[in-house]
């Protein structure tokens, strides 16, 4: 009777052991992919993860990487690649346009963070006319350095994503000379 409880026990134990290191294989995102990027070997690493009942969420190994499947949002450096995250090119509703900031940015304002862009148009007295909130939440795609002149103030150039029917007011105002400025949005969300 003793062997048989040690048995029972011994195949419990190797039972939960066994029913515990269900993993599965799915993508992560190599060092980040930006909205628009398609999905390529290049971009993205194998991870082995417990996902349980989520596991339908995510891109398995298994079943390859889906043809001709861009981000529709970013997916972060070593995040793993939701399914939520994908779609066709023509879902994009939004899309990266580049904006020139004068001076230092707050160190948050990297890619996947989110800002209040500001908009002073020139007047007729040769200055600004007060800033308008344009572009509440925007989504930064990139962050890049600008190039500086001799002895000019620091330049840098963020790639933000906009949404279409916003690009007439943001292109008109970077046609027209507007002063733009952009401020860090900790809350992240539009309003």
């Amino acid at each position: 009777m003793g062997i048989l409880l040690v048995l029972v026990s011994v195949a419990g134990v190797v039972f939960l052991v066994n029913g515990a290191d269900r993993t599965t294989e799915v993508y992560a995102a190599r060092d980040g992919i930006a909205v628009g990027e398609q999905l390529t070997p290049e971009n993205v690493v194998r991870a082995k993860v417990r996902l349980g009942e989520t596991e339908q969420h995510y891109i398995p190994v298994k079943s390859g990487l889906p043809e001709g499947m861009v981000a529709v949002q970013r997916i972060g450096k070593d995040q793993l690649v939701p399914r939520a995250s994908l779609g066709e090119v023509d879902d994009l509703d939004r899309k990266p346009v580049a904006i020139s900031v004068e001076g230092t940015l707050p160190s948050q304002a990297v890619a996947g963070a989110r800002v209040d862009v500001w908009v002073a148009q020139p007047d007729a007295k040769n200055g600004f006319s007060e800033p308008k909130l344009l572009l509440p939440g925007a989504e930064i795609a990139e962050v890049a350095e600008g190039s500086s002149a001799l002895g000019s103030t620091k330049t840098t150039v963020l790639m933000v994503l906009v949404e279409d029917g916003q690009m007439p007011a943001l292109l008109g105002a970077q046609a027209n000379d507007a002063k733009i400025s952009v401020v860090w949005n900790p809350g992240g969300g539009t309003r």
